[in-house]
């Protein structure tokens, strides 16, 4: 028996439960059909993504790829920019490069953020305070992820474009995010998707399955490179997308699942301003 607060967390972040094998297709041109939309309201010429090699860049990069080749079929001209950001070297960049393979953008560029988070990173003391190793690696896990958004920021600023992020449903849930970092966008396609929902989409627009099936991790941190997601979670992607889809989980992951997402409340809210007068 599913819980009440099962039920609003899924209509808060936008749970279509509907969805399922056979309603691919037309789930695609829905969202392409947004990202047309927004491109076209904003008058902005381009799309700026960053492309890790995970299928969630891998979804939405392909989705922007058909949104602006459509575009430009009705004289409307944009392009999808793919950005490479790179810490120093990246282990599975030949993952990243089977994921511009198959996205096929209009144009690629690299942006290093190493020499930023570095310098930044050797700039940052505060008197009477001294981080662990622990500590000092998890901030600058979050100093990457925000390196990574500023780039971006920069080339859709040079190119007339929107910055697209990646969120979805299952790491809304549980807050998986850099705050202002890869939590930063002007539109997010994959919203409201639970992580199969997202394989369902990039499987039906022919991704590689070895990319598809990949196990995620967000490789922010230097003392744990690669660390999946679900190690960090403490519970798998499909225990939270049970709970999304209003289906039975364990209590244990119940447990972590609704802890995480109060205590990641303030990564989905706006900033808190003081109440008006009345």
């Amino acid at each position: 028996m599913t819980s009440l607060e099962q039920e609003s967390i899924a209509r808060e972040l936008g749970i279509d439960r509907q969805l399922a094998r056979g309603g691919e297709e037309t789930e695609i041109a829905r969202r392409v059909g947004f990202i047309k939309q927004i491109l076209r309201e904003s008058g902005c010429k381009s799309l700026v993504l960053g492309i890790s090699g995970g299928v969630d860049s891998l979804t939405a990069g392909r989705l922007c790829q058909l949104a602006v080749e459509q575009l430009r079929g009705e004289d409307y001209l944009a392009r999808f920019i793919a950005v490479r950001l790179p810490y120093k070297t990246q282990a599975d960049e030949q993952d990243a490069q089977a994921s511009l393979d198959f996205i096929q953008p209009d144009l690629i560029t690299t942006s290093n953020i190493a020499a930023c988070v570095d310098g930044l990173m050797a700039n940052i003391a505060v008197d009477g305070l001294q981080p662990s190793a622990e500590l000092s690696d998890f901030v600058k896990g979050n100093v990457k992820a925000r390196a990574r958004m500023l780039a971006q920021y920069a080339i859709a600023n040079i190119s007339n474009g929107l910055v697209v992020g990646t969120d979805h449903a299952a790491e809304a849930l549980m807050g998986f995010f850099t705050k202002f970092g890869d939590g930063a966008c002007d539109l997010a396609p994959l919203s409201g998707l639970t992580k199969t929902q997202v394989r369902l989409l990039a499987d039906a627009m022919g991704a590689p399955a070895h990319l598809v099936r990949k196990a995620p991790t967000a490789d922010l941190e230097d003392l744990a490179p690669g660390k999946l997601d679900e190690v960090a979670y403490g519970c798998s992607y499909e225990e939270i997308d049970a709970y999304l889809m209003g289906e039975e989980v364990s209590a244990h992951a119940r447990l972590i699942i609704e802890r995480a997402y109060l205590k990641t409340a303030h990564k989905r809210a706006l900033p808190r301003v003081p109440a008006l007068l009345s």
